[in-house]
């Protein structure tokens, strides 16, 4: 069974609000994906839907497969890098602020 996968890095999303995202399509159609993420208010949903529509193309162009047939059979959000930023605060104080970026790896398959 063919898979097409796409990849996107050293995004500003933290993992935990993207996986909330990516919890949603899991497991679905593409198209039935689709319509989620268009209708979804979230900053993680078009970063997702994006790369739902670089699988797609990687699908049709590298594997020829039926892109009516593809469902979504694997989504994983892992944690990038953390960048570190400094708040000051009182007392001549600083904080530390963690900006968190997430990895998201997209595979389809035929059914």
């Amino acid at each position: 069974m063919a898979e097409a996968v796409a990849r996107v890095r050293y995004i500003r999303v933290s993992p935990q609000k993207a996986r909330l995202v990516a919890d949603m399509v899991r497991g679905k159609e593409v198209e039935q994906a689709r319509a989620i993420l268009k209708i979804t208010t979230k900053k993680s949903a078009r970063i997702i839907q994006k790369l739902l529509h670089s699988a797609i193309a990687n699908a049709e162009q590298k594997k020829q497969m039926d892109i009516s047939a593809l469902y979504i059979k694997e989504i994983v959000v892992e944690g990038g890098p953390v960048l570190m930023r400094y708040k000051g605060r009182a007392m001549g104080r600083a904080t530390p602020i963690r900006r968190r970026t997430s990895h998201i790896r997209m595979v389809l398959a035929e059914k």
